[in-house]
């Protein structure tokens, strides 16, 4: 049975070297935001928001003709700790 990601981590690349990451629970909230705001506003310098789930009382705004490019990494995250030792 394949595993589930815990979550998504976005990094978003931005003009002038910036580069943010935030977070999303499924890559179907992913694509709902990325289509619904992103997309459509892909050439504005008009502000947008971007979520941000896991930080409490912040919020990130972006002008969406300044994002150069957009990686999705999925996130595992496991009750059992491994630990590789290279030294053995």
């Amino acid at each position: 049975m394949p595993r589930a990601p815990s979550y998504y981590a976005v990094h978003i690349l931005m003009e002038g070297g910036h580069r943010e990451e935030v977070q999303f629970t499924t890559i179907q909230e992913f694509q709902k935001w990325y289509s619904g705001e992103l997309v459509p506003k892909s050439s504005s310098n008009d502000f947008i928001n971007v979520p941000i789930k896991n930080v409490q009382g912040e919020y990130m705004v972006v002008r969406p003709a300044r994002i150069l490019a957009i990686r999705i990494q999925p996130v595992y995250t496991s009750s059992v700790e491994r630990y590789t030792d290279e030294s053995e």
